[in-house]
């Protein structure tokens, strides 16, 4: 793809601009989409557009950014434009402070994890129907938090392959957790195929930006390269991202756990719930304090 094409048709040129994401590494797949971030400071949300045959994602940023989790998505971007030499500086210093960004980053993730824990006990004592939800979103908190913790970034169609090749240590033994609560030994083209509506429909919701066609997309490349339980981490990432996003509104959106039960392929057992729940946040207060140690 001709990306400075792609920048001079979109208008893109009067700001910083980089490529990110992970067309930047080599490990991206063929299905993977191209991250633009235009540094414009707008409040927007993400643009998909369809260029030929591939997708790419415009994203709105800020060279005055301060979150952690937003900076780590800058790292080693590949400067398209840039003629102040203002995203230069800003990538210079957060090479300085990766480490710290990392680390910054995974203790929230534990955190975030800890609270989902909170939520899917409280819920399971109310009978809430959304308790499962709560417990999947915390499975993956801590897999960001692993995997920010062996300084990987977030990526929903290669993390669990990356944390699968990861070293042996005392953090990443938790990987086990991960795998054991999110639910891949479910994973088959079947199962998938019906996720996939729900995970399409779920995201038409929340998102409204199309990403339904990327979805749709990542899925026809993972099931034809037989990668069934990746597949299934991917859905259920990105659900993750969406359910987060409209956390403090589910008293008024009770109905979207049917269509929750299959994007999430949710667990109905409460005390395999409750379980869950316990694994996970252990994990979260093991990692959490060996993080405090180093």
């Amino acid at each position: 793809m001709d990306i400075d094409k792609f920048v001079v048709e979109n208008r893109l040129s009067d700001f910083p601009i980089g490529l990110g994401g992970c067309r930047i590494f080599d490990f991206h797949f063929d299905s993977c989409v191209y991250d633009i971030v235009v540094f414009d400071g707008k409040l927007e949300s993400e643009k998909i557009i369809k260029s030929g045959d591939e997708f790419v994602i415009i994203h709105h940023a800020s060279l005055s950014e301060t979150l952690s989790k937003k900076l780590l998505q800058y790292d080693k971007l590949q400067i398209i434009h840039d003629e102040s030499w203002d995203l230069r500086m800003l990538l210079s210093k957060i090479k300085e402070k990766r480490s710290l960004l990392f680390t910054d980053f995974a203790k929230n993730c534990l955190i975030e994890s800890m609270f989902c824990c909170q939520k899917t006990k409280e819920a399971i004592q109310m009978s809430d129907i959304f308790a499962p939800c709560w417990q999947k979103c915390a499975s993956y908190y801590l897999a960001d938090a692993i995997s920010s913790l062996n300084q990987q970034r977030s990526s929903p169609s290669h993390m669990l392959d990356l944390l699968r090749k990861l070293k042996k240590s005392t953090i990443n033994k938790h990987i086990s957790v991960v795998t054991q609560t999110v639910g891949i030994e479910r994973s088959t083209p079947t199962l998938l195929e019906r996720m996939l509506k729900s995970t399409i429909g779920f995201s038409d919701l929340v998102e409204k930006n199309n990403h339904s066609l990327i979805i749709q997309q990542k899925h026809d490349f993972f099931l034809k390269n037989s990668m069934l339980s990746d597949c299934y981490f991917y859905f259920g990432y990105i659900n993750k991202m969406n359910f987060v996003k409209i956390k403090d509104t589910l008293n008024r959106e009770q109905d979207l756990i049917h269509i929750l039960k299959i994007a999430f392929d949710i667990e109905s057992d409460s005390n395999l719930l409750l379980q869950q729940a316990e694994l996970v946040q252990k994990s979260c207060n093991d990692i959490l304090e060996i993080v405090s140690k180093a």
